[in-house]
């Protein structure tokens, strides 16, 4: 296995500061958390690999050029003067596309959902149905 430089490192680093929320898109482990499981970095050691703590107890390390995560990106959202944070934009969106399918188009409650879902995916990072 190569070994990335010394900058390469330092931007990962920087990418990924210790606290950085993720989720698991690919790993070739058999002791592998779930696709989609998230987690926090602890830390990048000096391969560029992130040292990890799981949501599902897990410690298995994202290895640099191998495995991939993708960073969570968390929004909050006010429906019906209810306020809700999200961990994940994705989650969020998902949630109201649903919501906004099951509910009559010509109705407010339809409109707060669009409106909601419109703002998530020009990325704001607070969103609001009115």
């Amino acid at each position: 296995m190569r070994f990335p430089s010394r900058e390469t490192v330092d931007r990962v680093r920087k990418e990924y500061p210790v606290g950085t929320r993720v989720a698991l898109v690919k790993m070739d482990d058999c002791q592998a958390p779930p696709l989609g499981t998230k987690g926090t970095v602890d830390g990048v050691d000096d391969t560029g690999s992130l040292l990890m703590s799981w949501d599902n107890g897990s410690g298995l390390n994202v290895v640099y050029g191998e495995d991939i995560v993708r960073k969570l990106d968390p929004v909050k959202v006010t429906c019906y003067m209810q306020t809700e944070d999200w961990e994940d934009r994705a989650d969020a969106v998902a949630f109201y596309e649903e919501a906004e399918a099951g509910c009559d188009p010509n109705s407010h409650e339809c409109q707060r959902y669009s409106t909601i879902l419109s703002q998530l995916l020009l990325g704001k990072k607070e969103c609001a149905d009115e």
